[in-house]
């Protein structure tokens, strides 16, 4: 099966760089809906069997219009929502940020034990990301092409710790509607294909897009706040 984890469009917490991972989330900003109405030209020509989105609102407003153009449905899934902030939540000060990196690239060097305070641990995390992709494998055969609006600090957690042959991804961009493309299932694992850092439905200005906090490495820009 192909899988491509594509992350929401843009929203006024990316913006402002604050840890937006609570329950339902913000919405798109004016541009994150261009970005998501841009998609159907940005797929163009691109199989896709079925489209899901997570439970929060920005994954399900970013996927709609894809869903439009293809005459699909949004089946939402529980499981593939952000990393939790936990105590954190809505936080942009750069200690906050540092931190909430600083515990996902912890497990991505395989400790993943670590969790931020109120928050959960690594193993929490990739088990309920792999009993999402699970479920949404088994509803699929192995020649579909399966596209999933996801978030960016989880897609990027996930890959670099369950996808064959994608590397260091510490150092890897994933801005606004970016997408991570891999084959295989979860019996015989998951061989990166493509990383596709850029927004596929179009760029943002680059002192805009330096507070992405979550799709991204600790920016330079980020300040105290």
């Amino acid at each position: 099966m192909r899988l491509m984890l594509l992350r929401h469009g843009q929203t006024p917490h990316n913006v402002a760089g604050a840890l937006d991972t609570g329950r339902p989330g913000a919405e798109l900003t004016a541009f994150g809906h261009t970005q998501a109405q841009a998609l159907p030209d940005a797929l163009h020509g691109q199989p896709i069997s079925a489209l899901y989105a997570s439970i929060l609102i920005r994954t399900q407003l970013t996927a709609a219009p894809l869903a439009q153009a293809r005459g699909l449905g949004v089946t939402v899934v529980e499981g593939i929502e952000e990393i939790t902030a936990g105590d954190l939540e809505l936080r942009s000060d750069r200690a906050s940020v540092v931190a909430y990196i600083d515990v996902i690239g912890s497990w991505l060097q395989g400790d993943l034990d670590r969790a931020l305070p109120g928050g959960h641990s690594g193993h929490a995390f990739v088990a309920r990301y792999d009993a999402a992709l699970a479920g949404i494998a088994a509803a699929h055969d192995e020649s579909d092409a399966v596209l999933v609006v996801s978030h960016g600090a989880a897609i990027r957690a996930w890959a670099g710790l369950r996808a064959h042959g994608v590397g260091s991804v510490e150092d890897r961009w994933l801005a606004n509607t970016g997408m991570v493309t891999l084959d295989g299932d979860p019996a015989a694992g998951w061989t990166f294909v493509d990383w596709q850092a850029h927004p596929l439905g179009g760029a943002v200005p680059a002192a805009v897009a330096a507070h992405d906090v979550t799709g991204a490495p600790i920016p330079e820009a980020v300040t105290e706040s």
